[in-house]
């Protein structure tokens, strides 16, 4: 599982301020979960992928890290979460091909296809396990944002932030962060560039990233 820009990007943007459980589901390498434990040192996080293969890197990676004693790698299924557990915050960087070709192999089809993880199942099972002012930060193509709202409103779980993701100036967004959360609080909408057009990352990019890469 590569570390991508959505990703970092989730890891980089979703707010842990308070969050003192959190749960990271689809982990891949656990990319988003290291992430999260570099930025709040009270957090412990749970982090559950269906791979098999994906489980064993990521407590891996976590073995390694600084924070391994607050990260945990369980393989499972969101859809058969524990409900006894509640927590402040849930990230998730979802599949997100709901249609057209599947890719080749197993792995790469379930890390990028809703097969077994539709927006609407992640969503409905985030509500029922946050805590009452918990958050569930995601990142999804900006083309899937009737089926998140279609989602958020069965669920009665009301997106209160949006950022959309322009990857080069000048171009339009096609990747979108949420936030959707009980807590009743005013909405709020901005976008994020990445990139100028020779290529060179944007200045909000870098001071939103920095802290986790080896070079910027």
């Amino acid at each position: 599982m590569k570390v991508g820009t959505d990703g970092v990007l989730l890891g980089a943007w979703c707010p842990v301020v308070g969050a003192r459980r959190v749960l990271d589901v689809g982990t891949g390498c656990g990319v988003i979960a290291l992430m999260i434990a570099q930025r709040n040192n009270e957090a412990v996080i749970d982090a559950i992928d269906i791979d098999h293969d994906a489980i064993d890197e990521a407590t891996l990676n976590f073995t390694r890290s600084p924070w391994g004693e607050r990260l945990t790698a369980t393989e499972g299924d969101f859809n058969n979460m524990d409900l006894e557990t509640r927590y402040d915050l849930i990230v998730s960087n979802p599949p997100y091909f709901t249609n057209g070709i599947l890719p080749t192999g197993d792995a790469r089809t379930t890390a990028r296809h809703t097969q077994s993880l539709t927006y609407r199942s992640l969503i409905e099972g985030a509500a029922r396990l946050l805590t009452e002012d918990g958050m569930l930060a995601i990142i999804t193509p900006t083309d899937a944002e009737g089926d998140i709202i279609e989602a958020a409103t069965f669920a009665s779980l009301p997106v209160r932030r949006m950022t959309r993701v322009i990857p080069v100036e000048g171009s339009i967004p096609k990747r979108t962060l949420r936030i959707l959360s009980h807590r009743d609080t005013s909405y709020h909408e901005d976008s994020i560039t990445i990139a100028h057009s020779n290529g060179n990352f944007t200045s909000e990019y870098i001071a939103l990233t920095k802290a986790f890469y080896l070079k910027m």
